[in-house]
């Protein structure tokens, strides 16, 4: 399993090119890090067993990359509580959005229906049951504090959790608005933690003539960087404040966290800035669509859990369903739950998990297996992409009309045009 995970940690090497470090090999613990550590320290000891149905609290964050964090690999970037929801808790480490729009992706990560099911207005229609629906139906009370900084975000959850109702579970939905341009508002003393950091360690390219939003950050990268960076650490901080009310109101035990970025940010990389619509016509890249998500429930999530396998923000749904014992709507979803996979059981031979992830944001299609990515465009006729991502990680040479790798653009194109058929109503 070591050697599987170290494998997987490896191809994060275009974002932590000289510095990354292996996550079972070198855990360095701060003091907020070893401090919000020890409120999960008997559960790490002994898993006892905890309600059938916990509290939820989901963490919504916008355009929060994978590569920006610590426990995917992220050496300057501070976000100790993060990474002790990864500790105690277990991450996909192959998770990619369904879109890289932040809100189109949202709705996937809240109805599991594909983008083209949502539609591109991002708007979950009547019909749809989403994650508040569902809970609220099964006994949940169900709050939402929405795009707010951190600090009120965390002011918030925190008066929300004075008012519930002993005995009676509950959904708090926490959407997170701090990453976005031009990043104002971030206290002082967090700014002040990066003032001096060169982030040496980043691809600097050359702005993308096909920049769109976004592409006033690209002229001083580094201290809007700074800026992002520090953003991110008050938004761990208020994370942090939160965990600490749980334990104080004694219900860290009976609470699954579960934090997700809606989509990840390119900051500087391939010469862009934003999400998708960093670009013209909208991206795809890794950066963007390869995004972060951690389960942290100490009475069944296994602690230090790593799932490798490909998973994708319509599986979030599926899972939380089968997590709490719940049928799924019936509305032709594509998702599957990858709780079997998390707890490392044996699935089924005719039903191995999948090797390919699809996406969907506006003209633009994307496959995406372990090795190759294709990205297609006004249905395949457009500026399409082929990526082999072992030679060519960082997704610089299109190889889409090279003869040697017809069988692959095939085959990927094909489960494009699959999925779109089967699970675009």
């Amino acid at each position: 399993m070591r050697y599987a995970v170290r494998q997987q940690l490896r191809r994060f090497q275009p974002y932590r090119p000289e510095r990354l470090y292996l996550y079972f090999d070198a855990m360095l613990v701060s003091r907020r890090h070893f401090f919000f550590g020890s409120l999960a320290i008997p559960a790490l000891a002994a898993r006892k067993s905890g309600p059938e149905r916990p509290n939820i609290i989901l963490i919504l964050v916008d355009n929060l990359p994978a590569w920006m964090l610590s426990c995917y690999g992220n050496k300057e970037v501070q976000s100790p509580n993060i990474q002790r929801l990864s500790d105690t808790g277990t991450r996909c480490l192959n998770h990619f959005a369904a879109a890289s729009l932040p809100e189109l992706s949202r709705a996937t990560l809240l109805t599991g229906r594909t983008p083209m099911q949502v539609g591109d207005s991002a708007t979950p229609g009547a019909a749809d049951v989403t994650l508040d629906k569902l809970l609220a139906d099964a006994g949940y009370a169900t709050h939402a504090a929405g795009a707010l900084p951190a600090a009120d975000a965390a002011a918030a959850a925190s008066k929300l959790l004075d008012q519930q109702a002993a005995g009676k579970p509950f959904l708090l939905t926490l959407s997170f608005s701090d990453l976005k341009p031009p990043y104002e508002g971030t206290p002082r003393k967090y700014l002040a933690l990066y003032a001096q950091e060169a982030f040496a360690g980043y691809a600097m390219d050359p702005a993308a003539p096909n920049a769109r939003t976004g592409k006033e950050m690209l002229p001083n990268r580094v201290a809007n960087l700074r800026k992002v960076a520090a953003a991110i650490t008050a938004l761990d901080d208020s994370l942090g404040a939160l965990l600490a009310t749980l334990s104080q109101k004694q219900l860290l035990d009976a609470t699954l966290v579960l934090l997700a970025s809606t989509s990840g940010a390119l900051y500087g990389r391939h010469g862009l800035w934003d999400a998708g619509e960093a670009s013209d016509p909208v991206n795809m890249y890794d950066e963007v669509v390869r995004s972060p998500i951690i389960w942290s429930w100490p009475h069944r999530m296994p602690p230090q859990g790593v799932v490798i396998e490909m998973t994708s923000a319509y599986d979030l749904l599926p899972t939380v369903c089968d997590l709490l014992s719940l049928a799924a709507p019936g509305r032709n979803l594509c998702g599957r739950s990858y709780l079997p996979v998390a707890e490392r059981k044996k699935l089924p031979k005719k039903q191995p998990w999948r090797k390919i992830v699809c996406g969907h944001t506006q003209n633009t299609d994307m496959a995406r297996e372990e090795n190759y990515k294709v990205v297609l465009r006004d249905g395949g006729k457009g500026a399409n992409e082929l990526y082999d991502l072992v030679s060519d990680p960082v997704e610089k040479v299109n190889l889409f009309d090279a003869p040697e790798y017809l069988d692959v653009k095939n085959r990927l194109s094909a489960e494009i045009t699959r999925w779109k058929q089967k699970y675009s109503s």
